[in-house]
């Protein structure tokens, strides 16, 4: 028996096709990269919203999923390591982001995500009309009102998850 495992990005487009007034734009994967696509593709720095999969370290890490906008940077070394739980936190290597969710740096969206993965955004991204995210891949993004996050499963709101770049 074979069995089929279908792609990340075809997992986030039946994810988001139930959403109101969210869509998926298809993109060169050379231009998936925030600042990139959004000067090739029209979208205001403002509205793009990255997703970094964060690592505690400890005897046994644990990881966390982070959706802040383009334009402020994570607080790794205070919020997200107080909210992991240890002494010191960190970005997740390429590799470690890729196994643990499937997904490309460049392409982690929160709409394929691991459910035991908690998913922590920041309360600046709900502020925006629109946000665009990752797709799953480095092919696509998905553009539509920031409530769409709270859909997922283990989403939550976090003040000041980030800071001003």
């Amino acid at each position: 028996m074979i069995v089929v495992v279908p792609s990340i990005e075809t997992v986030v487009r039946a994810t988001v096709a139930g959403l109101a007034d969210v869509e998926v734009v298809d993109c060169d994967p050379a231009l998936a990269d925030t600042a990139a696509f959004c000067a090739a593709y029209g979208y205001a720095l403002d509205d793009s919203a990255n997703a970094i999969v964060v690592e505690g370290k400890a005897d046994e890490p644990v990881y966390a999923a982070c959706v802040v906008l383009a334009t402020t940077r994570l607080d790794v070394n205070s919020v997200v390591r107080r909210r992991l739980g240890v002494r010191k936190a960190s970005f997740a290597s390429p590799d470690a982001t890729r196994d643990l969710t499937g997904m490309e740096i460049g392409g982690v969206t929160p709409f394929a995500l691991p459910p035991a993965l908690p998913l922590w955004i920041d309360a600046r991204v709900m502020e925006r009309q629109r946000i665009v995210v990752g797709g799953g891949s480095r092919s696509c993004k998905v553009v539509g009102p920031p409530t769409m996050l709270l859909t997922r499963p283990g989403a939550e709101v976090v003040t000041d998850l980030a800071r001003s770049a």
